[in-house]
């Protein structure tokens, strides 16, 4: 499959790396110069690719940039790209970072928004696990407590082709229905990075609370920042656990 991908930090990076791995013929694009783009594409072993050519002859293009880049994506870019190609939205909106996007302060799912600000559908994946639990936490398929991912969209076939590039990825996926359920998997919910089964994971999705989750993901960011030293990954894992009562690991 031939995908294109904006985005090389921790997220786009790994996937990009991971996607090569697999077999899928990946070129990438990021903000940094030229020089710096080919080193990093050089690191992933994927190929290097302007903007405007990242998106062209490809199968999928995914987006893995911070929600408050999403308006400087030239607006025209997607303008040739055949309906056909499908669109992935990695994001997750933190305002400390992504600053006040008015929209979804009130209310707006956040990828709900991105796909207005594109101007076609997107699919929704790749966005509720650390980026290490990404890059580490693969298993073949079968595995005993396979890390499952979630994956929302308004297209069941698009859905099904991401699929299988997160089974090729090492995770199992469970769908968590529409664009507008995406909510279900942001930050300050059960199924935000909490490393779970694709059955914890299913349960981890229905217990969300729309209205509960910005005040939880501020919580969260709070809560780590004050700690006198970051916390290793495993102990950002039972943090983020330990936020909501009934999921399924919690401690």
């Amino acid at each position: 499959m031939k995908i294109g991908i904006i985005g090389t930090g921790a997220i786009g990076g790994t996937i990009a790396k991971k996607m090569a791995v697999a077999g899928h013929n990946v070129k990438v694009n990021n903000s940094g110069d030229v020089a710096k783009l080919n080193a990093r594409a050089e690191e992933l072993g994927v190929l290097a690719s302007t903007l405007k050519d990242v998106v062209k002859d490809v199968d999928v293009i995914i987006l893995s940039v911070p929600t408050i880049a999403i308006p400087t994506i030239p607006k025209d870019l997607l303008a040739n790209v055949p309906e056909n190609v499908i669109v992935v939205d990695t994001s997750n909106y933190y305002p400390f970072r992504d600053a006040d996007i008015e929209e979804i302060k009130n209310g707006k799912v956040e990828s709900v928004w991105i796909s207005e600000q594109l101007g076609r559908p997107v699919i929704k994946a790749f966005n509720n696990l650390l980026a290490e639990t990404l890059e580490n936490g693969g298993k073949e398929p079968g595995a005993e407590d396979r890390i499952a991912m979630a994956v929302a969209g308004d297209d069941a076939e698009a859905k099904k082709v991401i699929a299988g590039l997160i089974n090729d990825a090492g995770y199992d996926v469970v769908d968590s229905g529409d664009l507008s359920e995406s909510w279900r998997h942001q930050p300050g919910t059960p199924a935000y990075c909490t490393e779970l089964n694709a059955e914890e994971l299913k349960q981890a999705l229905a217990d969300g609370i729309k209205e509960d989750a910005p005040s939880i993901r501020d919580k969260a960011i709070a809560g780590l920042s004050s700690l006198p030293s970051y916390p290793s990954h495993p102990d950002v894992v039972k943090f983020n656990r330990a936020l909501f009562q009934k999921n399924p690991k919690s401690v």
